[in-house]
């Protein structure tokens, strides 16, 4: 019997991150792997351990997951191979006989956290905040009973819909956001290998090093992209760490490698920046047809580069 290939993913079992994997490939095609947080999940990809790892990349709220950000950026190459988005809420959850007013401490991943904090001053002002690996985790521990309340240091948890009842803890309130629109984006992230054909609807991540000598170097990178026509749906800054003061960017291109924009965007991004690091090239979740400006599409860059052939044959 062939072996079914490995996942690995933030754990435990009940984490939006295992839901994002579920919606990838369910248990029947795979086996989950859970790990304690995303570089543990991408160092097992990267030692060979598993096949896959899916990780949280970005969320309406805090923008993009450092964890995942950094751990992409450096290190043996790895590249994103898909995406899906979900919808972001929580279970206030408590043991059995808590009360609203008894809880002094919550527990949640701190991405959680950021995401209930005006819900949390106004409905629990007082209430001191403890962070957890997952809000699996932090459910999880609560749900044990030979653990202690004062040795666990919290007496509630946030947790992805439908764990109060996985658990038999107390629901104290459900659909606890900010924003009801909150949403994370995860990826599938594998080891380098042949990128598929572009599909119209898809999306390339970068990262991308400014030269430090250079006035206007960030304008000048930006433009490899808008002289091409090529939209950016994210870009962020992130420090590099060796070097205080110095920064890179990573950036989300509505495009595909395969497409003669993006690809002569990326010509132009190696031939101005010390280091252009490719993340893959992959479906968008919302598989919405990319547009394309006029003099931008494959057409128009065939007839430009035939025109040049023929000016060097002679053929003026």
């Amino acid at each position: 019997m062939t072996a079914l290939p490995r996942y690995a993913y933030l754990g435990p079992a009940g984490t939006f991150t295992e839901a994002a994997l579920r919606t990838m490939a369910s248990p029947q095609e795979a086996e989950y792997v859970p790990c304690v947080d995303v570089v543990t999940a991408l160092g097992a990809l990267r030692a060979g351990e598993v096949d896959y790892a899916v990780v949280a990349i970005e969320n309406t709220v805090e923008g993009g997951v450092t964890a995942t950000l950094d751990t992409l950026a450096t290190g043996e190459p790895l590249v994103i191979l898909g995406e899906t988005v979900l919808p972001i809420a929580f279970e206030l959850l408590v043991r059995p006989g808590t009360e609203l007013a008894d809880i002094t401490a919550v527990s949640a991943h701190s991405h959680a956290w950021a995401q209930v904090r005006r819900w949390a001053n106004s409905t629990l002002p007082d209430v001191a905040f403890v962070a957890s690996s997952s809000n699996a985790a932090a459910a999880r521990d609560l749900a044990n009973e030979s653990l202690a309340l004062d040795d666990l240091g919290f007496n509630a948890a946030l947790a992805p819909p439908g764990t109060g009842a996985a658990t038999g803890l107390t629901v104290l309130a459900d659909r606890v956001a900010d924003n009801v629109s909150a949403a994370t984006r995860f990826v599938k992230v594998g080891r380098p290998r042949a990128i598929g054909e572009p599909t119209g609807s898809d999306k390339t991540t970068i990262v991308v090093h400014l030269p430090t000598d250079q006035a206007g170097a960030l304008l000048r990178m930006l433009e490899q992209f808008s002289v091409r026509g090529v939209n950016l749906s994210r870009i962020e800054s992130r420090p590099i760490g060796e070097r205080p003061g110095e920064y890179s960017f990573s950036i989300d291109v509505l495009g595909h490698v395969g497409e003669a924009r993006v690809a002569e965007a990326l010509v132009g991004l190696k031939r101005t920046c010390p280091v252009v690091r490719f993340l893959g090239s992959y479906p968008k979740a919302d598989s919405e047809v990319n547009p394309v400006d006029v003099g931008t599409g494959e057409e128009a860059f065939d007839q430009a580069h035939s025109w040049v052939d023929s000016l060097r044959k002679g053929n003026h």
